[in-house]
């Protein structure tokens, strides 16, 4: 199937070039004579490198072959990081490259979004929002109440974040998977 330009819009999923691509933001241009103007950005979900592209009225782009399903996070192995259909219960491995930053993240049994193209498993989105266990921290300083005063923390993961000063070791985090950044500390 391939999208018309009328049907263009920002998380488009497209192929270009045998490759898949979403597109990050589509703006419309009606010059005084002349087409239509379609001028796009598009991210390669292979590599995250970014197109700007321009198309003209009755352009199309071939839709990308791609599935999203909800998985498991089960274990790291080696380089590798092992995920569980929910459904058939199949296995996929990611590769930490694929996985990027959001390893730290990842905590056994989470449940995540995994990409397909193809058939192959290319990324894995984590839940917008996860509570980590904080491992390691320094005091804050006492009597230091200006405000946005932010210190790193070590959670469980492996990973760092940067916290208000008056997270402790043993706290819950809540974290935004899609900023990095820290939400709320979690009264459990």
């Amino acid at each position: 199937m391939a999208y018309k330009t009328s049907d263009f819009r920002k998380g488009l999923r497209v192929q270009i070039n045998g490759e898949p691509y979403i597109m990050t933001s589509m703006e419309f241009k009606k010059p005084g004579k002349g087409s239509a103007l379609y001028i796009c950005k598009l991210k390669n979900l292979l590599r995250g490198t970014t197109l700007d592209r321009t198309y003209k009225g009755g352009d199309s782009l071939e839709e990308a072959d791609i599935v999203e399903t909800d998985v498991q996070y089960l274990y790291k192995q080696g380089t590798s990081y092992v995920f569980m259909d929910k459904v058939n219960f199949e296995q996929y491995e990611l590769s930490a490259e694929q996985i990027g930053e959001d390893w730290r993240y990842l905590k056994d049994n989470m449940d995540c979004q995994m990409t397909f193209f193809s058939g192959n498993p290319i990324i894995m989105t984590p839940p917008n929002h996860v509570e980590l266990r904080v491992e390691y921290c320094e005091p804050g300083a006492k009597g230091d109440t200006s405000t946005n005063v932010r210190k790193p923390v070590k959670v469980e993961t492996g990973g760092e974040f940067q916290t208000p000063i008056f997270v402790n070791e043993g706290d819950i985090i809540k974290i935004d998977t899609r900023t990095g950044e820290y939400v709320e500390r979690v009264k459990h």
